[in-house]
């Protein structure tokens, strides 16, 4: 199996994974969310781009390689969005999780873009 199926499928369900409790939401969802001054009522929004970022990047496996690149671009820029968000306010102690789902996400990007 290529390095760039390996990566993109871990990106896509760890990104699901991180998906799922925004929509419920999870008690820890709505305490970072309320530390980096994100709105409680965004959360179905964010969940949702997280969810078509991994879907995105499964279809561009087996179908148009253009949808999975795009894909990966958009989880670039929305985890970039998370750890600016984090920076602005300061909120640096679990600052590690959006910058692996963003470095996930590049290595996606960089693979897939590459193939």
């Amino acid at each position: 199996m290529s390095l760039y199926v390996v990566v993109t499928v871990i990106t896509a369900i760890v990104t699901a994974a991180v998906a799922i409790p925004d929509f419920i939401p999870a008690g820890f969802v709505l305490a970072n969310s309320a530390k980096v001054h994100v709105p409680r009522s965004w959360l179905p929004m964010l969940g949702s781009a997280k969810l078509a970022g991994a879907g995105g990047l499964l279809v561009g496996l087996v179908g148009p390689p253009a949808i999975g690149i795009a894909a990966a671009t958009g989880l670039v820029l929305f985890f970039i969005g998370a750890v600016i968000a984090h920076l602005r306010a300061r909120v640096l102690y679990n600052i590690a999780f959006p910058g692996a789902y963003l470095g996930l996400s590049a290595a996606s990007l960089v693979l897939l873009a590459g193939k």
